[in-house]
């Protein structure tokens, strides 16, 4: 399709964006010419992501090239790929065009370094991914690195045959390289639902806004993701296997690795397990998120085996409780439950159930709607026995659903409730069902103790900056069941980029803080007694640190403040706050 402008079927922002907060699933794929290493260089493994060799391995672009000589993947079947994401139950894939070693994957008339014009395989992929992707009924998006080129001198990143910073001229490369690829990209494919930017580093406010209009001045429907950047997307993306800590009240995704590299690495064979997958897709659309996977083809064309079969079993569980993922909104309670989640749509909650409860009996305080019945996605046709009831003295509504005693489908079942109108919970900040009461960061009231104080709350749900003592926190929460509470603080350790559960990654202990609540004063130092490692912080790791104990005598109204007595600051971090637990002391 050569047209200039492809024509917009839908003004509105809220219609342009409907397809994908509708999908909620999508594949991502990075391939390119680093498959062809997959990880080793000169017969030695290089560390790091696979599609990072050229940077992490500082490999001239006279040698990197080369590859493309040797890049043939006869075995590419673009049927086979797109019959893979369907099974998925995936509804868009976004595959690179352009990654950052600046080697095109379509046949691009700006620059001969393109998969048609460079390699023995002469066929242009994305041709062949738009028409499967066209029948089958999936939006076709495209990856492009506007930031970083490695090929280009004018780009950001190739400081080794490069090395003269004031040479480059970045204006000169978005005009004459960025923009013109993009457009090609534009105006080759049929519509194209959205552009994937990445790394935006050293772009301007004016360079992105600019960007992402002249996106938009092509084709009006396609979506422009966060990393343009400078806030001129369409939505947010976190950090790569990023997961935030609540709901976040924007359009946000999530993009993830099956192991730990996205382009295709020999030796890594850490794949995750189905029931992870499963899990962090509950975790991220109970957050109101859209979760891109990644798969990373071989120099071949194949998609590894173990990706294939892990988004199979996706997929079936996906077919079963699809009710309670597509076309959603996120959990309305603010808070990260420890059993699951929660999803709703007008009419129904979805209780995402990562846990079987004991004896079967599941608890939900704070939901104000009246329900009308209760069931399981797995058997939908057995209702369940349920009770619901409200205390006028303690004013809180719960509700008690019998379950079977074993789960009906793994590894997360679903119960469904059908309520009267539109989800309403009570956000109270109070004691849970189970006694537990979770002091989440960011139902913190935040006392800065200066006008330069670095503390916020972030957008992924922590407290950070936290370096200065003149700093505290408070929450005020409600009581209902009193007794002797051990208090328990949950930190953040940054990126653990290592194997699953190694403890890797930043993270700053020793810091001395004065925890106030109910009359009572504990001192503690914030030291390392676990650290927790679920689907929830594969990479973003939380650290169990205990305080102490204190006694609540009476159901009520109550305070809990922290004022640091001693921060460290060791590495620049401070302390990043999740969340404080009071837990009963049986």
């Amino acid at each position: 399709m050569n047209n200039e402008m492809i024509e917009s079927s839908s003004s509105p922002f809220v219609n342009k964006m409907s397809w994908w907060r509708e999908a909620k699933f999508g594949m991502f794929i990075h391939w390119g010419l680093y498959a062809v290493p997959a990880g080793v260089w000169q017969g030695k493994e290089v560390n790091g992501i696979g599609e990072w060799i050229m940077k992490r391995a500082r490999i001239p672009i006279s040698e990197y090239k080369q590859l493309a000589e040797q890049f043939n993947p006869v075995q590419f079947n673009a049927r086979e790929w797109v019959e893979i994401a369907q099974q998925a139950g995936m509804k868009y894939i976004v595959i690179t065009a352009k990654h950052h070693d600046g080697f095109c994957m379509y046949h691009s008339k700006v620059s001969k370094y393109n998969i048609v014009d460079a390699t023995p395989f002469g066929r242009d992929p994305m041709k062949e991914l738009a028409d499967e992707c066209a029948k089958a009924g999936l939006k076709l998006c495209f990856y492009y690195s506007q930031t970083q080129d490695w090929y280009e001198k004018d780009a950001v990143g190739n400081d080794w045959d490069f090395p003269n910073a004031e040479e480059k001229n970045f204006g000169h490369y978005l005009e004459e390289k960025v923009k013109p690829q993009v457009r090609e990209l534009l105006t080759q494919y049929g519509p194209v639902g959205l552009i994937w930017f990445d790394t935006p580093m050293t772009m301007t406010e004016e360079q992105s806004q600019d960007l992402a209009a002249f996106v938009r001045s092509i084709q009006p429907d396609c979506i422009v993701n966060g990393r343009v950047g400078n806030g001129h997307g369409d939505y947010v993306c976190l950090g790569d296997n990023e997961t935030p800590a609540k709901s976040l009240s924007v359009d946000w995704e999530t993009c993830a690795t099956l192991n730990h590299t996205w382009g295709f690495k020999s030796n890594d064979h850490e794949w995750k397990s189905p029931e992870l997958i499963i899990k962090l897709l509950s975790d991220i659309i109970g957050k109101g998120g859209t979760y891109l996977l990644n798969v990373g083809p071989t120099a071949e064309g194949i998609i590894p085996a173990p990706s294939v079969e892990i988004l199979k079993e996706v997929g079936r569980w996906l077919k079963i409780n699809e009710d309670a993922v597509r076309g959603t909104r996120g959990n309305p309670f603010e808070t990260e439950f420890d059993w699951g989640t929660v999803t709703v749509k007008p009419g129904k909650v979805f209780a995402h159930l990562f846990e079987w409860p004991n004896q079967g009996s599941f608890v939900l305080r704070g939901l104000k709607n009246h329900v009308n019945k209760a069931y399981l996605l797995a058997s939908p046709e057995e209702q369940l026995t349920f009770d619901q009831s409200y205390d006028s003295d303690t004013n809180t509504h719960d509700l008690r659903v019998q379950l079977p005693q074993q789960a009906l489908d793994s590894p997360v079942s679903v119960l469904v409730l059908e309520i009267v109108g539109e989800a309403v919970a009570d956000n109270t900040l109070m004691q849970r069902a189970n006694r537990h009461i979770v002091l989440e960061a960011h139902h913190a009231a935040v006392h800065q103790g200066n006008p330069d104080s670095s503390i916020s709350l972030s957008r992924s749900g922590t407290i950070t900056g936290w370096t200065d003592i003149r700093d505290s926190l408070s929450w005020g929460f409600k009581v209902i069941t009193p007794g002797q509470y051990k208090v328990e603080m949950i930190s953040m350790a940054e990126k653990a980029r290592g194997a699953i559960g190694e403890q890797t990654g930043q993270w700053e202990g020793g810091h001395e803080l004065r925890i106030e609540a109910a009359g009572q004063s504990l001192s503690c130092v914030v030291e390392e007694q676990e650290r927790i490692v679920t689907s929830r912080s594969l990479y973003f790791n939380r650290i169990r640190s205990e305080c102490g104990l204190i006694n609540i005598d009476q159901a009520g109204g109550y305070s809990l403040q922290i004022n640091p007595v001693k921060l460290n600051a060791e590495k620049g971090l401070g302390l990043k706050l999740i969340s404080v637990h009071l837990i009963p002391v049986q």
